[in-house]
């Protein structure tokens, strides 16, 4: 069993063990709801003064710079709301929990909040989420907004992730290669990834793309501990592989990049949205990453100088001086404001339960939150967009990152259905 699917097989059995699920699945009653002020129906982490939200994140494990700029970021979205009057008469209050990236934390963590708050504005560990998400459908019902992007997260009316998944991404970066003719119909492309739902789902974009445009996938399968890439790099050169996928971390994006430039091996490579780090331009490996590797999301980088991201680079280093720009800003920031727009279509239909959030984000089907693309989420099975922005590392941007291609969806991410 791999590390991730372990990891949610652990959070899963605590589940069972701790009796954390409940008795059985069937929904809890809405005890918690009440008429409030202004004549707002009232539930869980809702009073006449506060709305109370709730962060799941890793401020000390393998994604600690992530989880960091991501939880600074909504601590900065509760500041700017609560400065401009708050939402409904209300300030928004945001209790954080750091769990590790260790599944027992996680659950601990989600086990503690979620009697006390409205919904998660963060939640970051595809495993934990996962391992919750029958909780959180039967029982619990409260909105999670996850930080990550795996297409087994679809399905769920309570947990909406924004942007692209992972599948779709990965076929939208192979498609930019396309579309520049790097690749073209009887090419090997390489895939380096995750074991896990992140990498695996990634993968299952490359061999739709490949299938579509008539290209080989050779796969080479790595563990988060793996940080040197170089039996990978020598195994796709021998393959004669004429492009390369990453779906990994920062570190073995840069292990990758760095090792293929050093043996003189000329390829592109792209890499999903987890895989890169402005902090990497400052290594060995920061010549070669601006040279030829090219990063799919689904938001414009925080060095764009469109109104959206410009604004929130200013704010945020503003608020936090000694603290880096990087793509978690904008992760945190986006899934804050759309929590934020969610409350405030909630409160003009008077229902501040989970059940009224629920109802009012499906009605938003068309959210231009100002970062590139709008969003669709009326559909709980479906991405809130098929479309990626494709970005290239550049030190001279704040940020570290540039847009090479702005916000579309290639031919065969329009006809992908996700498997949930």
């Amino acid at each position: 069993m791999n590390r991730r699917r372990h990891a949610a097989a652990v959070l899963a059995a605590a589940l069972v063990l701790t009796g954390a699920a409940g008795c059985s699945g069937k929904a809890k009653p809405a005890e918690g709801d009440k008429p409030a002020a202004g004549g707002v129906k009232a539930g869980a982490g809702v009073s006449d003064k506060t709305i109370k939200l709730g962060a799941l994140t890793d401020m000390t494990g393998v994604y600690a710079s992530l989880g960091k700029s991501v939880t600074q970021a909504q601590q900065l979205w509760v500041e700017q709301t609560n400065a401009a009057g708050g939402i409904c008469g209300r300030t928004i209050e945001l209790t954080v929990r750091d769990h590790g990236y260790d599944p027992q934390k996680a659950l601990a963590a989600y086990t503690e909040l979620e009697p006390s708050v409205l919904g998660f504005a963060q939640f970051i560990g595809s495993p934990f989420v996962s391992a919750v998400k029958q909780r959180i459908d039967g029982q619990d019902k409260g909105l999670v907004i996850p930080q990550a992007w795996s297409a087994s997260l679809l399905g769920s009316p309570y947990i909406r992730t924004v942007g692209a998944t992972y599948d779709i991404e990965t076929i939208n970066a192979v498609g930019y290669l396309l579309d520049q003719k790097r690749i073209a119909s009887g090419d090997k492309i390489g895939h380096v990834y995750f074991e896990g739902d992140y990498g695996e789902n990634a993968l299952t974009g490359s061999k739709a793309i490949a299938a579509e445009a008539g290209l080989t996938v050779v796969e080479q399968k790595i563990k988060p501990t793996d940080n040197d890439m170089t039996a990978q790099v020598a195994a796709l050169k021998q393959a004669g592989v004429k492009a390369v996928v990453i779906s990994a971390g920062p570190r073995q994006a840069a292990s990758l990049v760095g090792v293929a430039a050093a043996g003189g091996w000329n390829v592109p490579i792209v890499g999903n949205n987890s895989a890169f780090s402005p902090q990497l331009l400052a290594t060995p490996a920061g010549a070669a990453l601006q040279k030829d590797y090219y990063v799919a999301s689904s938001a414009l980088p925080i060095g764009s100088t469109e109104a959206g991201p410009a604004a929130l680079a200013a704010a945020y280093k503003a608020e936090y001086p000694d603290s880096g720009l990087d793509n978690g800003v904008v992760a945190g920031f986006t899934a804050g404001t759309l929590f934020g727009e969610v409350l405030k279509k909630a409160c003009a239909d008077k229902d501040l339960t989970r059940e009224g959030i629920r109802a009012a984000l499906l009605s938003l089907k068309s959210y231009d939150n100002g970062f590139g693309i709008t969003h669709d989420f009326s559909d709980p099975k479906a991405p809130s967009t098929r479309q990626s922005v494709i970005m290239k590392p550049d030190a001279t941007v704040p940020g570290g990152m540039k847009v090479v291609k702005e916000a579309a969806a290639a031919p065969a991410a329009t006809k992908f259905t996700p498997a949930s």
